[in-house]
């Protein structure tokens, strides 16, 4: 996630310093007790998010060797889960140069889909970026939230959804290099393997694992106002907060439209809807670990997306 990092009051600042010693004792507690979903394995999906933010994989970085592990990872979930590819292999691979420098690194998006039963010849393109900022000054930063959480989020999706046919069909991609520049997901809407009109929206995941205040952001709904109906009946069904914002032009770092890989469809007139959390003195941090993140809201802010995806879905 490219945020800046900010707080609105002195009060706000302190709140959230008192909120995140209760959240560290809930995260110990949760090592005893793994919430359960009737939509998915929680184990599981702690388990995935568990492993992409651990030190072995050293920050998730295209610059660093350990990236291999975590490509390993990813498309070996895609598999497990019921994807199809798109083509003979979940891979789309890319050359680029991170910001200031010369450098080609590799980058891999991982492609796979679920076809719909009623509308196959339309898109929905679910996505989160599996990358991180991996080593700084000997320190390695895990990204745990930004974004172990969102990549684990996208196999339960895709688990999810194998299991119950959607009327679309689905489309996951896990993007590299959102770090670098969201250039995995400009990649990858430069090269679409779908006609680019085929695409109904795009929904990315991005920071969805720990909340103080139990609150999951859905934006999008400034930009196309079609989709709010769907997240409402999302909202009635949450067993979390779910707001809809963080979205308006001209508000400068409060709105995220452009701060996350949303922002590459965004800027091709597809439409998106992005969920996410606020920002948490953890955000680019080393100390983004799994350690702090919250299992409860994370299983209950996976089911929200799933339910508001079910929603969308039901558009045609």
């Amino acid at each position: 996630m490219n945020r800046g990092f900010m707080f609105r009051s002195f009060a706000a600042a302190l709140f959230l310093v008192t909120a995140v010693v209760l959240g560290q004792a809930q995260t110990a507690g949760s090592a005893v007790s793994t919430p359960k979903s009737t939509y998915f394995d929680a184990g599981q999906l702690l388990k995935d998010i568990e492993y992409l933010s651990s030190d072995e994989l050293e920050g998730r970085s295209a610059d660093l060797p350990s990236m291999a592990k975590a490509r390993e990872y990813v498309e070996k979930r895609f598999r497990e889960t019921g994807l199809q590819p798109m083509g003979e292999t979940y891979k789309q691979e890319f050359e680029f140069s991170p910001r200031r420098t010369e450098t080609k690194l590799k980058g891999v998006n991982f492609i796979g889909r679920i076809k719909g039963k009623k509308w196959a010849d339309k898109y929905i393109v679910i996505t989160a970026h599996y990358d991180h900022d991996g080593i700084r000054n000997g320190q390695i930063y895990n990204g745990a939230d930004d974004n172990a959480s969102g990549t684990a989020a996208l196999f339960a999706l895709a688990k999810y959804f194998s299991g119950k046919k959607p009327n679309h069909t689905l489309v996951f991609v896990a993007f590299d290099a959102e770090e670098k520049g969201l250039v995995g997901a400009r990649h990858f809407v430069a090269n679409l393997p779908i006609a680019k009109e085929s695409i109904l929206l795009n929904v990315n995941m991005d920071m969805i694992s720990r909340s103080d205040k139990n609150e999951l952001y859905a934006a999008g709904t400034f930009h196309y106002p079609q989709f709010k109906p769907a997240l409402e009946k999302a909202q009635k069904k949450a067993k979390i907060k779910l707001w809809l914002g963080h979205d308006v032009a001209g508000t400068g770092r409060d709105d995220w439209t452009f701060q996350s890989d949303q922002g590459a469809f965004h800027r091709e007139k597809i439409p998106f809807i992005y969920f996410g959390v606020e920002d948490h003195e953890d955000y680019h941090k080393p100390t983004d670990d799994f350690e702090r993140i919250h299992p409860e809201f994370y299983v209950r802010a996976v089911e929200t997306v799933i339910e508001a995806v079910k929603e969308l879905d039901r558009q045609k």
